[in-house]
């Protein structure tokens, strides 16, 4: 799916009267919304820094980026119009959007540490070969994911810390390390 059929999928859920699991869970619903506002917020206010879009013009050959997400996912609120808005730089970058629970279950062939951990990125060349994944999130975020786990934080302050980390960071993190991957 494309980005915009994504958004559209987002709206399905949050005006169902009666939306399908797991958005039928309060809790879900709720980061449904969250998530959405999120991204609106990005698709607006995110910038793309030269050097990067140069980098992805330069591209001279075909590239297919898979980038696994779900509407729940926090992570993936702030990761995947990044994403997104890197693919739309340059004609020869095509891109699909997933559904990490949905067939054809394409995350099980990409798992971090055993988990299915998104949003996850492949990009893959002409010939469907990988060329590399990324994800679930930047250095950073998991740095500190791993300090709150350590310090066994609760799941409401370890959300915050992480919503206040990707406020702060303002995609640089995200970009710089698909960056480097590219090169």
């Amino acid at each position: 799916m494309q980005y915009n059929e994504y958004k559209d999928l987002f709206e399905e859920i949050l005006n169902n009267p009666n939306p399908p699991a797991p958005y039928n869970d309060a809790m879900y619903f709720e980061y449904t919304k969250l998530n959405k506002s999120r991204m609106n917020r990005w698709d607006k206010q995110m910038e793309l820094k030269d050097s990067l879009v140069h980098q992805l013009k330069q591209i001279d050959t075909t590239q297919h980026w898979i980038i696994i997400t779900e509407p729940w996912c926090g992570d993936a609120a702030h990761i995947v119009p990044f994403l997104v808005r890197m693919a739309s730089v340059n004609p020869k970058i095509t891109y699909d959007l997933l559904l990490r629970d949905t067939p054809p279950f394409l995350i099980d062939q990409y798992l971090t540490n055993g988990t299915k951990s998104i949003p996850k990125l492949i990009v893959r060349n002409a010939e469907g070969t990988d060329l590399f994944s990324w994800g679930p999130r930047p250095a950073g975020a998991q740095q500190l994911m791993t300090d709150m786990k350590k310090a066994q934080a609760d799941f409401e302050s370890t959300k915050v810390a992480l919503q206040n980390w990707y406020n702060a960071n303002k995609g640089e993190e995200i970009c710089a390390e698909i960056a480097e991957l590219l090169k």
